[in-house]
């Protein structure tokens, strides 16, 4: 049986290596230990019977904006709902918190699309390009991830679920 949930700190280093695999695909940007432990209560986790087979992680930029990274399915489990699983459940804690809008950079833009997101460019997050990007070496030279931006409240063009 399946389940979605917060990761158990005991599971940190499962974590990393469910990442880290998704890393050697280029699917995400690699994370510390470190990094994941300061940052375990940003995640979900999607658990079966054989250990950890998905995440997500919702960090907050500021009081109006977070942002969806590191979506992670097992490829056993790929095209079985589970990644938009773990999507809604980033997209609940965002309503909860009252954050109206919430974006992606993703090499997967059709599978955001089809949850409501829209294109943007970079330009339109000052924020995330001052505190991540113009550190990434991928950065204006070979960056291939599209950003997407998804308004959770009606406030602002765009859609919202």
């Amino acid at each position: 049986m399946y389940q979605i949930r917060k990761p158990k700190l005991s599971e940190v280093v499962e974590l990393k290596a469910l990442i880290d695999k998704a890393v050697g695909k280029d699917l995400v940007l690699p994370r510390t230990l470190e990094e994941l432990y300061e940052n375990v209560r940003d995640f979900y986790v999607y658990a079966d019977e054989n250990g950890l087979a998905g995440c997500v992680s919702l960090h907050i930029d500021m009081e109006d904006l977070a942002e969806v990274r590191t979506l992670i399915v097992r490829d056993d489990l790929q095209r079985k709902g589970i990644g938009k699983m773990l999507l809604h459940a980033v997209l609940n804690e965002a309503r909860e918190l009252g954050i109206p809008k919430v974006y992606v950079l993703t090499r997967c833009p059709e599978f955001f699309e089809k949850q409501g997101f829209k294109k943007t460019s970079l330009e339109q997050l000052p924020y995330k390009i001052r505190k991540d990007c113009a550190r990434c070496p991928k950065y204006g030279v070979t960056c291939d991830e599209i950003p997407m931006i998804l308004y959770l409240s009606d406030n602002k063009k765009g859609t919202s679920l």
